[in-house]
């Protein structure tokens, strides 16, 4: 199948503006990990500071925002697989975000399970892992919509669940025209939807909001999500994500 082919100007005639919070979740041991190997907070402090020195810089225009919203930007050098919007190797960063929480869980879980997919000897958690999701305010005028006619007719490769080559092809067309985001349907979420921001520029404030803690549990039921406050439960079953084929040989019965 020939991939579909939109020029910078094509994508130019059809942006649109995006303006409103896109969800994102992160391991909660982001920051307290740390505390593991030091005594006092002002040695952690340092510990943290010794590990940002070994990492990539931040590009200059991301610099004024938190960690959390700058991180994706700062790998260029070191990418070593592609994703859905983002070649591997020495390219841009690009910043994913759901519409919803419920997209932005649907999303981790599957990756979650796609780590116990490629490991098959690997028991399930014990206890259920803690996840913070926070929410980004984003603001663009120029931004291009796929899940919008006449993008839309090309769905099938916008969503394909391990073929990227398309929306690895638009993102650049989309670079290439000056755009700033994408937003597209979620593979993960069909009822969903998700933004990819190509720039820091697209940040309308430079910290998270409404940050959430939750815990997110996986055994040979399926997953389950949940939320104490605001209190929230989502619960996917074994058939959730049966449309990717990586997931079809998933061990779903192994010890803990």
């Amino acid at each position: 199948m020939s991939l579909p082919i939109w020029t910078p100007d094509a994508l130019s005639s059809e942006a649109v503006r995006l303006d409103g919070k896109y969800w994102r979740m992160v391991e909660a041991q982001h920051r307290v990990s740390t505390l593991k190997v030091v005594d006092t907070l002002d040695e952690q402090a340092l510990l943290e500071d010794l590990i940002e020195e070994t990492k990539p810089q931040i590009p200059l225009e991301c610099r004024h925002l938190h960690y959390l919203l700058a991180t994706p930007f700062r790998y260029g050098s070191i990418y070593p697989y592609g994703s859905r919007f983002r070649r591997a190797g020495r390219t841009l960063g690009v910043y994913y975000a759901a519409e919803t929480i419920m997209t932005a869980v649907a999303e981790m879980a599957f990756y979650r399970l796609l780590f116990f997919a490629d490991s098959p000897d690997t028991p399930w958690p014990h206890d259920a892992a803690e996840y913070t999701a926070f929410a980004a305010a984003i603001r663009t005028e120029k931004a291009v919509d796929l899940t919008r006619p006449p993008l839309d007719r090309d769905e099938a490769e916008w969503t394909h669940t391990t073929d990227y080559a398309a929306c690895q092809g638009i993102a650049d067309a989309a670079r290439e025209a000056g755009l700033e985001a994408i937003r597209y349907r979620s593979a993960r979420d069909p009822k969903g939807a998700n933004i990819a921001l190509l720039t820091c520029r697209g940040f309308a404030k430079a910290k998270p909001l409404e940050p959430h803690t939750w815990r997110i549990r996986l055994g040979s039921f399926g997953i389950q999500a949940i939320c104490e406050f605001p209190e929230r439960r989502i619960e996917f079953s074994r058939t959730a994500f049966a449309n990717d084929p990586r997931l079809n040989g998933l061990r779903w019965e192994r010890g803990r």
